[in-house]
């Protein structure tokens, strides 16, 4: 036993009732009442008690029951000094009914305090009471040493039976209350987790719609006030009124998404597929969790809206692959003769400047997976290229670009 384990308390929940079932609680409830009409009874029995004298036994219980009070109350807030004195005056009690003439009463206050001793006080303090109870209930019968030895031992393991006891229902209580905590944390962190992936979803999407959107509608602002082109503004119009209604379905499929309700992505891949986008699937297809499935989405998206920026008019081609353990997006353009043009000039372009694929790498990484993007990125090994890092795609004029993500599954 280590040396400062004679000095530390019970813990609060052994001291106390927390965690008591009420069938127990009512137990005790009929013990101590039990205890103290035996305490009672044994002194009226004794035949000391006459006259103006009787009501002395009714006097001293109610001096042991209000210390027994006091005494939970201190013990429960660690103060060994008044509980030292509490039961001090509980042995002088017990003194008091043995110099009366009422020895088994007396006997019985110095049994019960020694077990109460030995159940809330730290273990030196609790032994040292022990031990003087022990030794006035030898002075009180000088002829019966045996018999009190015996009866002393007892109660030693009897207070450390319940001390050990209320140490053990203590110690499930705290571990309760430390699992419900540990749960209360778990649903706190589960509930940031989604709110990051909502706003991460809404981030991808509305993001994505609102800049084109922009750009588009402040090159119809800036020909209107250049010199009014009924023609090319109403191409702008048209084209921020497509984006918006893309936003649109993307937001409910996001939504969708956040429901658990996603079409496969190979059908969402082929949605995508327009304007000569060729699409290719292998392996077998199956149902992907939620955050793989949204990551091949949303990369798809930013792959296929950047090689229109930098590649416009250009061959692009998408690729599939389900594994046994992960599944592989490849997205690559061929390349253009005029990097970083539309058909329409250059503020297409010059929006998003990377960031978006930046995002997509870091949603992979959150996944444990890997997102890669350069010229001329091989299929098989991936040589050729590097891992994305920030900025916007270092595209090398017809040498096309290649946007691969690896999502473990």
């Amino acid at each position: 036993m280590p040396i400062g384990a004679v000095t530390v308390w019970p813990s609060k929940e052994a001291l106390t009732r927390v965690g008591v079932p009420r069938v127990r609680t009512a137990l005790d409830c009929l013990l101590a009442g039990g205890l103290a009409t035996w305490l009672v009874a044994t002194a009226y029995t004794a035949g000391v008690f006459h006259g103006g004298r009787a009501v002395l036994p009714v006097l001293g219980m109610l001096c042991f029951g209000t210390s027994l009070v006091f005494l939970h109350r201190w013990t429960v807030q660690r103060r060994l000094f008044p509980s030292l004195g509490l039961f001090l005056a509980i042995a002088l009690l017990g003194a008091g009914a043995s110099v009366a003439g009422a020895e088994a009463t007396a006997a019985l206050i110095w049994i019960l305090a020694g077990a109460l001793a030995v159940e809330r006080l730290p273990i030196a303090p609790a032994l040292g009471v022990w031990a003087g109870l022990s030794a006035a209930l030898a002075l009180a019968n000088t002829e019966a040493f045996t018999e009190v030895g015996i009866t002393m031992g007892a109660v030693l393991l009897g207070g450390f039976t319940l001390r050990l006891d209320a140490q053990a229902r203590g110690a499930g209580f705290r571990l309760l209350a430390q699992e419900r905590a540990a749960r209360a944390a778990e649903a706190e962190s589960a509930a940031l987790a989604e709110r990051a992936r909502i706003a991460r979803e809404i981030h991808d999407v509305l993001a994505h719609s609102l800049s084109a959107q922009l750009v588009h509608l402040e090159a119809a602002r800036l020909q209107i006030e250049g010199g009014y082109d009924r023609e090319q503004v109403l191409r702008r119009v048209v084209e921020a009124r497509s984006m918006a209604r893309q936003g649109l379905a993307e937001t409910r499929q996001a939504l969708s998404a956040l429901r658990g309700q996603l079409v496969p992505v190979e059908d969402y891949l082929r949605e995508l597929a327009v304007d000569g986008v060729r699409t290719e699937v292998v392996g077998e297809p199956r149902l992907l969790p939620t955050e793989a499935s949204q990551a091949v989405r949303r990369v798809a998206q930013e792959a296929l809206t950047n090689a229109r920026k930098h590649a416009p008019g250009a061959g692009v081609s998408m690729r599939l692959e389900y594994a046994r353990d992960e599944v592989t997006l490849e997205v690559r353009d061929e390349g253009t003769d005029a990097p970083g043009m539309d058909a329409s000039g250059t503020e297409l372009a010059a929006s998003g400047s990377g960031y978006g694929l930046l995002g997509m790498r870091e949603r992979a990484e959150l996944l444990g997976g890997t997102l890669e993007a350069g010229p001329a990125l091989r299929t098989e090994d991936g040589a050729g290229g590097a891992p994305y890092g920030s900025g916007p795609p270092d595209r090398a004029e017809g040498k096309g670009f290649t946007v691969r993500l690896r999502v473990p599954v």
